[in-house]
């Protein structure tokens, strides 16, 4: 019996020591949990690596944070609605209504989209023109004797306007989705309309639209930018810049009847493919501020083919928009009817 009651003490012994050596585990854990908590809202390296990763996770406790970290800022919001709406107060006050519009450009957004996203890219210095960012070369000698000419890019959900090779405007865009892509290669723009209804649903208003694909019903115009391609083919704009083409490109010249065309517009090419899926190329300026930038090299090598057929019908275009305006001044002015005096 006596042997039986030592050996129920030295069992008991080891079991209430293995409890302790289990708790103090389970506490150590916890410690080191808390630690990692507070130190991931103390540490920038982590929001860092969460923002490189493109999927920011925050919990409500953490603060979003402004990461000045080069040439690019990140501006992380958080996923609380309330938390958020706050956040983009703060944001309003310290950026101006022209800047607040830059950097919603830069993320591909529009002001109703403004809050479609985890991370805004902010530009350490910012250029209410965009132009200090733009990722299309600011000369190509190759489009010199083009004298209108307006490139989208799929890649980077972006167009760039050139006047004899030199860049003088550039934007954002949405363009077709995966499932209605936009069709690629060089076209010429067609009519416009200052506002259109879409065929694919006639509650859809197109403001400011310039048709590029007759056919296809391929056009620019102003609609969503929610920060991915998402339209319906089309290539959708914001609204200022929008009325800015509108007015800067030219329309076919039709036949008389209308129905074939004597002169065709500026000329517009859609080119790449965009990384469906991937992670936004504008977010990936927060690491390399050069990363969405197109080479000369590239942009010759894309352009070069086309630019003897853009410039044939420049030209051609010229001579008919000149022949009209000849014919115009030559036509017989009608005499007015002099006015009858009456007979008393």
């Amino acid at each position: 019996m006596k042997n039986i009651s030592v050996k129920k003490i030295f069992l008991y012994a080891c079991f209430s020591a293995a409890m302790l050596v289990s708790c103090k585990k389970e506490i150590e854990k916890i410690s080191d949990t808390l630690k990692d908590t507070v130190s991931s809202s103390e540490t920038p390296a982590v929001e860092k690596d969460s923002i490189k990763k493109d999927s920011v996770v925050q919990k409500e406790s953490v603060p979003p944070a402004m990461q000045e970290n080069g040439f690019y800022n990140a501006f992380v919001l958080p996923k609380d609605k309330k938390m958020r709406d706050s956040v983009y107060a703060e944001f309003s006050k310290k950026y101006s209504e022209k800047e607040r519009y830059a950097i919603l450009a830069l993320n591909r957004l529009d002001s109703k989209n403004r809050f479609n996203t985890d991370t805004l890219v902010v530009p350490a210095k910012i250029d209410t023109t965009l132009m200090s960012y733009s990722p299309f070369p600011m000369q190509l000698d190759v489009l010199s004797g083009v004298k209108k000419f307006v490139i989208f890019s799929y890649p980077i959900q972006a167009y760039g306007v050139y006047s004899n090779g030199s860049l003088v405007k550039w934007g954002p865009t949405s363009m077709g989705k995966k499932a209605a892509q936009t069709t690629r290669g060089l076209t010429f723009a067609n009519w416009k309309k200052k506002l259109s209804i879409s065929t694919v649903s006639t509650e859809w208003k197109l403001p400011y639209n310039f048709n590029i694909h007759n056919i296809g019903g391929i056009g620019w115009h102003q609609y969503d930018l929610p920060g991915y391609p998402a339209s319906h083919s089309c290539l959708r704009l914001l609204m200022k810049d929008a009325q800015w083409l509108y007015s800067y490109a030219d329309t076919w010249i039709l036949n008389p009847g209308g129905a074939t065309t004597k002169a065709k517009g500026t000329a517009v090419m859609v080119f790449g493919d965009y990384k469906w899926g991937g992670r936004k190329p504008w977010k990936k300026l927060l690491d390399d501020p050069n990363a969405n930038n197109i080479s000369v090299e590239e942009m010759t090598k894309l352009l070069e083919p086309n630019v003897d057929r853009m410039i044939k019908e420049q030209d051609n275009r010229e001579k008919v928009a000149d022949s009209i305006k000849t014919a115009k001044a030559m036509a017989p002015v009608q005499s007015e009817k002099p006015a009858e005096v009456p007979v008393n």
